[in-house]
């Protein structure tokens, strides 16, 4: 069971969302959009949109990319309610993106409580930076899937994860169209448009503007047009007349990459600051739906809009928040404890709880004992500044000495209270790796399929409550 969802703070949206114009789809991009409510909505006409998007990963990847898709049919809704004009949600996945070792791997939380990270195999270094697109998963998402059903607890919704995941992460399939196929089947009852930017379609669809980016120069002397070469995935620069890439130093003329553009378009691809520009071009935009990332980094994008001539969207940093399971909730009540008392190095919450338990007249003499020190060590040293000021320095190393060999006793009594409180020790850990684990966000951490096992489709009911609220504000 799910006892609450806490929202974090989030900052406000840069400006007003804009009225927009409603405007028919494309039909190559509606031919990428995945078959459902959405796209049905897509395609009867004039409408407006409310776009979010991400590289797909392995199971979904983070609970961020769930958050992401919930913002952003939530902010439609909105929208759309206040317009009188159909908006849709639609989630752009970035399958021609090539950062295989961000795409590669879940992480859930086992049984005991510990988080294990599943991996569905590494891409050695010297290998071309293909997309994800073009990665097959093989027989590697068998694997992946019966280790994930090893780690999560036999709950009752885990047979239902295992099949959706096993229906679309198949060994012909490949990871962006797995991806993409997971994140329709959960949400696309929900309104949720999936568009797969990588297909045929869509990349006939962007072409024109990759093209028309091939004369933008960014400050990092690039353009901001990806070609695919002998090493795979690679940014072009311009070089006269022609485009040599970054890493491969391959040498194209213009007139090759506008053929390629209309013969074989799925090797060309917009880098991150061009995609929120073709993400414009093809869908009536009235706002992007990103991280705290994007944020910071999507303002760049600005001359591209303005050279390229389209309109810009508004920018809406999605809703961030926590899952807290009844049992972890159960354990933060106990001990009156809170998510940020868990932002400290590992450890240190323990040990405070430790501290705690020490005898009262004991820890009272601990503290006693350093203030003697202390008092005791200044007497002496302002003695020692009128005999002899050259020996301060000694007096102070003995002082930190003495200190520290008191700290060392305190430090002991505390790793032996510690050892006797097992329990308590126990769940301190277990809420940990629920709501930060390895010290990072729950949500850029483990995936919904740890959740899903446990509570079903309920924990999205939860969450998606909360985006509302969120979305209202």
């Amino acid at each position: 069971m799910i006892a609450r969802v806490v929202s974090t703070p989030i900052p406000s949206p840069a400006g007003r969302i804009p009225a927009g114009t409603p405007r028919p789809i494309q039909p190559d991009v509606l031919e990428s959009v995945l078959p459902g409510p959405g796209r049905d909505r897509l395609a009867r006409g004039d409408v407006l949109a409310v776009t979010t998007g991400q590289q797909p990963a392995l199971f979904t990847g983070p609970l961020y990319t769930v958050h992401k898709a919930l913002s952003a049919i939530a902010l439609a809704a909105r929208l759309e309610q206040e317009r009188g004009i159909p908006v849709v949600p639609v989630f752009w996945v970035a399958g021609d993106d090539h950062d295989f070792a961000e795409a590669n791997h879940a992480a859930v939380l086992d049984k005991e409580g510990e988080v294990v990270n599943i991996v569905l195999r590494e891409r050695v270094h010297e290998a071309p930076q293909l997309p994800l697109f073009r990665e097959i998963l093989g027989p590697d998402t068998r694997v992946a899937i019966d280790a994930l059903d090893a780690a999560l607890p036999d709950a009752e919704f885990k047979p239902d994860v295992r099949r959706w995941l096993e229906s679309t992460f198949r060994a012909d399939a490949n990871l962006a169209d797995a991806g993409a196929g997971a994140l329709d089947q959960l949400l696309a009852g929900r309104g949720l448009a999936v568009f797969r930017a990588h297909d045929r379609h869509a990349k006939r669809a962007a072409a024109p503007w990759i093209v028309k980016a091939l004369d933008q120069t960014l400050a990092d002397g690039l353009t901001p047009v990806l070609v695919e070469g002998t090493l795979g995935r690679d940014r072009l620069r311009k070089d006269g007349n022609d485009f040599v890439t970054r890493r491969s130093a391959e040498r194209f003329t213009r007139a090759e990459l506008e053929q390629i553009a209309a013969e074989t378009p799925e090797r060309l691809s917009p880098n991150v600051l061009l995609r929120p520009v073709i993400e414009a071009a093809l869908f009536p935009t009235l706002a992007y739906v990103g991280g705290p990332g994007e944020m910071e980094y999507l303002p760049e994008s600005a001359p591209l809009f303005a050279n390229l001539g389209v309109t810009p969207q508004a920018h809406v940093p999605r809703w961030s928040g926590i899952v807290i399971e009844a049992r972890i909730d159960k354990i933060l009540t106990k001990h009156g404890l809170t998510p940020a008392d868990f932002a400290t190095k590992p450890g240190e919450l323990e040990a405070r709880f430790a501290q705690a338990e020490l005898p009262p007249e004991l820890a009272e003499s601990l503290q006693q004992l350093r203030a003697d020190v202390e008092a005791r060590y200044a007497r002496i040293s302002g003695e020692v500044q009128q005999l002899d000021p050259t020996l301060e320095r000694t007096v102070q190393s003995a002082r930190n000495a003495a200190l520290a060999g008191t700290n060392e006793i305190e430090k002991k009594l505390v790793a032996s209270v510690k050892r006797t409180q097992g329990t308590l020790l126990r769940q301190m850990a277990r809420a940990r790796n629920s709501l930060l684990p390895g010290g990072k966000p729950q949500e850029r951490v483990l995936t919904i399929a740890s959740f899903l096992a446990r509570h079903g489709s309920s924990v999205l009911d939860d969450v998606a409550a909360e985006v509302a609220r969120w979305a209202a504000q």
